[in-house]
């Protein structure tokens, strides 16, 4: 099984960068693990619907060019599913029953996912009712898949 995290924008923060990179090594160590990192999009303050919409289809465009066709899409979203660590696991190992080796989670931006990208997904997850900043998210992505990378 191989995985691949795509995500929108940057880390600018040390110690959530040294973070991932810790849980990423961890991973490695028992699968191929990919992290795609495009811009996020500039938003106005005063944000109208029609904007947001706008935004969230662009940066949607550029995570969906690194979605290949063979992949098993996991969304993290706030009305996903609310899994226990077995449960991650049994729905990962399910995958499998759809021929799809490769893993991706996708992590969108402040705003959130484009309607595009959630059509796409295999799988909308949720690790909690509360929001969560998007870069925070990827150093729990990372702690969560570095527990059960052996288990996959």
């Amino acid at each position: 099984m191989e995985i691949t995290i795509v995500c929108v924008g940057k880390i600018k923060e040390k110690y959530l960068r040294s973070g991932i990179e810790h849980y990423v090594q961890a991973i490695r160590k028992c699968l191929p693990i990919f992290l795609i990192e495009i811009p996020d999009e500039k938003a106005p303050e005063n944000l109208s619907k029609s904007t947001e919409i706008q935004i969230k289809d662009k940066e949607g465009l550029a995570l969906l060019h690194y979605i290949k066709e063979d992949m098993y899409v996991i969304t993290l979203e706030i009305l996903g599913s609310e899994l226990t660590t077995e449960g991650l696991i049994k729905a990962l190992k399910k995958a499998k029953q759809f021929n799809k080796e490769k893993l991706c989670f996708v992590i969108g931006g402040s705003l959130g996912l484009s309607d595009h990208v959630l059509k796409r997904s295999n799988l909308a997850i949720s690790f909690s009712q509360m929001t969560f900043p998007h870069q925070l998210m990827r150093l729990i992505l990372s702690e969560k898949l570095a527990e059960i990378a052996p288990y996959l």
